[in-house]
């Protein structure tokens, strides 16, 4: 069998993707290729058009020039495409996001009985098994406001698994957390990427970035500027703006 018979086509493909807001140019010619399964964590200083990147990847975000495609689907506005990657693509956020006034397990039941049409015995037990997963099953019947930061970005996860996506995207989904509550997050990360789902993480969290991803992409200025596995990327940067930024975000931690 030829290799390309064997090659299986990308689960995101990005070519030439350009974004502003306004005057800003915020995404300069992306160009990315993410295989099934693959991990990527995104890094760079704050403004170089990291969040904006994987917000287009779900269409929260318009791009206008390039094209963008999601498990061979070429993104639009066309309203089944929009239902569809909204489906097949989960996001966590910085902040959480969840609905205060509805308990956890109601918060991850509610897209899988109205999106996917699951029956609520149904979508309860689907929602049991990733609270479970995200170790707070026995915090299903309280409402978001009565847990910590780190249980409710773990609901947030969970309730993103609910929909039982093909991809997983999270946009610093630490940076809110006290320094106490990160290590919980991140280790419901890492066991979510050593199960094979495709991600891509926003993140400054460079011990998750080493132990978890195939691949970082450092922006700067709405562009990448490096690629490559993490041992590449920490040991041997090539540019001067990835020096620095190693340096610096490094010496943070």
């Amino acid at each position: 069998m030829s290799p390309s018979s064997t090659a299986a086509a990308p689960a995101i493909l990005m070519e030439a993707v350009e974004k502003w807001y306004g005057r800003m140019h915020v995404l300069r010619g992306i160009s990315l290729a993410v295989a099934a399964g693959e991990r990527i964590v995104i890094c760079g200083p704050s403004g170089s058009g990291k969040s904006t990147l994987i917000r287009c990847i779900n269409r929260l975000e318009r791009h206008e020039k390039g094209r963008i495609l999601v498990e061979g689907r070429e993104l639009s506005d066309e309203p089944r495409t929009l239902a569809w990657i909204r489906r097949e693509v989960g996001m966590v956020f910085q902040s959480f996001n969840l609905f205060p006034h509805l308990t956890v397990l109601e918060n991850c039941t509610l897209a899988p009985i109205r999106v996917r049409g699951l029956a609520r015995v149904e979508a309860e037990a689907r929602a049991m098994e990733y609270l479970t997963r995200v170790r707070i099953p026995e915090q299903a019947r309280k409402y978001p406001p009565q847990l910590s930061g780190g249980q409710q970005q773990r609901v947030a996860i969970a309730r993103a698994l609910c929909m039982q996506p093909k991809i997983m995207l999270f946009d610093e989904p630490t940076s809110a957390l006290d320094p106490e509550m990160v290590r919980e997050v991140l280790d419901v990360m890492i066991e979510l990427a050593e199960s094979g789902m495709t991600m891509l993480c926003v993140t400054h969290e460079m011990g998750f970035a080493r132990r978890v991803a195939d691949r970082i992409l450092f922006m700067d200025q709405g562009e990448i500027v490096e690629t490559g596995p993490p041992e590449t990327i920490f040991n041997r940067p090539r540019s001067e703006r990835l020096r620095i930024f190693l340096d610096q975000i490094l010496h943070q931690t």
